[in-house]
């Protein structure tokens, strides 16, 4: 299972790059797709036509909710990194993550490399 970061939502609507091939490509290798709540909000928010939303909607398995589990393995994971205030969303997302037991496939590594000492697993 792949657990989509937000910005795998953004650059997967975009024909020819690199992250719309490598979700035609897990698909065809027969991964389940996911995204947490928190990454789909920030997808929906914009700017994002309707068509780009039911294009990536058509990729994805879950929108997986945030609810009571998800929360506190963010908690963890946000407490465990010292509460760095700029990955709060980020735990949101790893937490997920983790509660799915999925990988995460996100662009933005740099920001989720604390989280995996804490058991999150990159793609």
């Amino acid at each position: 299972m792949i657990c989509l970061d937000t910005n795998y939502l953004i650059l997967g609507v975009s024909e020819g790059s690199e992250e719309s091939r490598r979700l035609v490509a897990w698909i065809e290798a027969g991964e389940t797709l996911i995204t947490p709540m928190p990454a789909w909000f920030e997808f929906i928010c914009g700017p994002v036509t309707e068509d780009q939303k039911r294009t990536m909607r058509a990729f994805i398995s879950q929108i997986v909710p945030f609810a009571e589990a998800e929360a506190v393995e963010a908690a963890r994971l946000y407490n465990a990194i010292r509460r760095k205030r700029s990955l709060r969303v980020d735990a949101m997302i790893a937490g997920t993550a983790n509660m799915a037991k999925a990988r995460l496939a996100t662009r933005n590594r740099a920001d989720f490399l604390p989280f995996m000492d804490h058991g999150l697993l990159l793609i």
